[in-house]
């Protein structure tokens, strides 16, 4: 075990220090873990005087900037959180920078959940799961995001099951993985779908680990899963 209880901790992922940075549903904060994990230092819990609703998922850029989303997931539903009234009047997708500063960089979604970066760090995908979408946004110079036009859609060849698009990453080509029905949906730079690796229970989230990036473990509903794949996941920017 790395952390018992996880406070229904949703995603995670590393910062420029190698640190484990986590969305926990049921405090509704963004923490980080210090000393080897021993130390669970809030980060995020509130904007402009509000709790956050349940941040969902999260990353860090080259600068050390953490984006992450905020649906009401953890606050809805109660076998993902704590069944409470929602404080914040939107969901939405913030941005927390190593000086502190904490913006909203987009209000408009209905469930923002998985999110991620081109390899430039030019761009930020961030799904939407009701929608049933991904979007894309320009990251201006000052970490502001314009447009946030539909990118692609993340659909089922078949009626059931209904599984909404969740976890994303990038591979080292710019294609783009996104769990949704089915399983993962593998989409090409210019957004079209080559496929899906299908799922046999619902899966949600995903990285590529390994020696060489080339496998995909996925996490599902009872299970955790690993694939080979004939590509490879970016290399990690911390450390």
């Amino acid at each position: 075990d790395f952390r018992r209880p996880s406070n229904q901790t949703n995603g995670n992922c590393f910062d420029l220090q190698g640190r484990v940075i986590s969305c926990e549903h049921a405090t509704s904060h963004l923490i980080r873990h210090d000393h080897d994990g021993k130390l669970i230092n809030p980060i995020a819990t509130h904007f402009e005087g509000q709790e956050l609703n349940s941040p969902n998922d999260v990353i860090v850029d080259s600068k050390g900037r953490i984006w992450f989303t905020d649906p009401a997931f953890g606050r809805t539903r109660k076998e993902l959180g704590i069944i409470r009234e929602q404080q914040l009047p939107y969901q939405g997708v913030f941005r927390l920078d190593p000086d502190g500063k904490f913006v909203c960089v987009a209000a408009d979604f209905k469930q923002p959940n998985g999110l991620c970066l081109s390899l430039d760090e030019k761009r930020l995908f961030v799904n939407d799961s009701p929608e049933g979408t991904i979007r894309v946004f320009d990251i201006a110079d000052d970490g502001l995001l314009n447009g946030g036009q539909v990118w692609a859609y993340v659909r089922a060849d078949q009626p059931e099951p209904k599984w909404v698009p969740d976890g994303m990453k990038l591979d080292v080509d710019s294609n783009l993985f996104c769990n949704g029905p089915n399983g993962v949906h593998v989409f090409t730079p210019d957004a079209q779908c080559l496929g899906v690796i299908v799922m046999p229970e619902k899966s949600a989230n995903f990285c590529f680990g390994g020696p060489d990036r080339d496998w995909l473990y996925i996490t599902a509903s009872t299970r955790l899963y690993r694939i080979k794949t004939k590509t490879t996941g970016p290399r990690m920017i911390h450390g």
